[in-house]
């Protein structure tokens, strides 16, 4: 049999591969595919650096608050992957970028504040009201920078805190920049995951983006894993123990009242030393015990031990 193919066969091949089937209409197109980029994380480990920084996001409003003295709260706003390009696009110029070290792991991280946020809080640390600059928007200086970098390390020792679940990773500042264009750490084309926070100071308002190597997320994709199902088995249980725990070291205030006696304003300034006030109460009738207020049970006071006490009788029904 000869191996050969005639041009006859050719031209009867090519034919057959132009009558491939059409799309049917309504039927939605195929997406684009950009084969720069690359494999996304998958969202169940997404899912979990959301929960991770939603977590970081609630600390953070609280060590800020602490820092600055002053009423600061933290939203999470979004968790996304792009490309670092796309990343510095985002971003205003100039603004306060630092470049974070993300040892034993290779690599780094960005972290950026807008000036919006930045210059209300030197505004506090030098010694203001947080109203933050005027005018035209600048670059931060020498002076100003370090000053900031408390700020920095407030923002990343919460970070080490929320990440230990997952790894020890020790963040830290190797390099500041206020240009986002020349931020050349990482390829353009590079895939990362961008964590944008909103940060709210009195009347200022501004964001707060951190911006992870992807590859560095998949080397750790066992343990996000390993995290999200933990949450799911255990989150609920978790959460009431803790719950729990937590409402049984609380104080209780507890009052034991005879009410019914009134007194007029005049008379209660009369009152002196071995006065009798009549509480217009009869004794067979029960006391009330208040937890912190409110009215629980009904009783009488009695003697235990040389002091006095409440027998617990009933509880209150209804509340008031």
């Amino acid at each position: 049999m000869d191996s050969k193919l005639s041009q006859d066969d050719i031209d009867r091949l090519f034919l057959k591969s132009d009558t491939a089937p059409v799309r049917k209409h309504g039927a939605p197109p195929a997406p684009a595919y950009d084969f720069r980029r690359p494999d996304r994380i998958p969202k169940e480990q997404l899912r979990s650096i959301h929960l991770m920084h939603d977590f970081l996001a609630r600390n953070l409003a609280t060590s800020l608050g602490a820092y600055l003295r002053a009423y600061v709260t933290v939203t999470l706003v979004s968790v996304e992957q792009l490309s670092f390009g796309e990343f510095l696009q985002y971003l205003p110029t100039p603004t306060c970028l630092s470049i974070i070290g993300m040892r034993p792991m290779d690599g780094n991280g960005v972290l950026e504040m807008s000036p919006s946020v930045v210059f209300p809080v030197l505004d506090i640390l030098l010694g203001g009201t947080g109203r933050g600059a005027e005018g035209e928007p600048r670059e931060i200086t020498e002076i100003e920078r370090s000053i900031f970098e408390g700020v920095v390390r407030v923002v990343l020792h919460d970070l080490k805190d929320a990440w230990n679940n997952v790894a020890k990773i020790d963040f830290t500042v190797e390099g500041t920049e206020t240009q986002p264009q020349m931020m050349q750490i990482l390829s353009p084309n590079e895939a990362i995951v961008a964590i944008g926070f909103e940060v709210t100071m009195g009347e200022a308002r501004g964001m707060m983006n951190l911006g992870i190597p992807s590859i560095q997320l998949k080397m750790m994709g066992a343990k996000f894993d390993q995290q999200w199902s933990m949450r799911q088995r255990h989150g609920d249980a978790g959460g009431k123990t803790v719950m729990a725990a937590l409402l049984r070291r609380m104080p209780v205030a507890v009052d034991i009242r005879l009410e019914g006696a009134t007194l007029k304003v005049r008379e209660l300034l009369r009152l002196a030393p071995d006065d009798v006030v009549s509480l217009d109460i009869p004794l067979g009738r029960p006391a009330e015990m208040q937890l912190n207020g409110c009215r629980k049970f009904w009783g009488q006071i009695v003697a235990a031990g040389g002091v006095r006490g409440f027998r617990v009788e009933e509880k209150v029904q209804e509340q008031w």
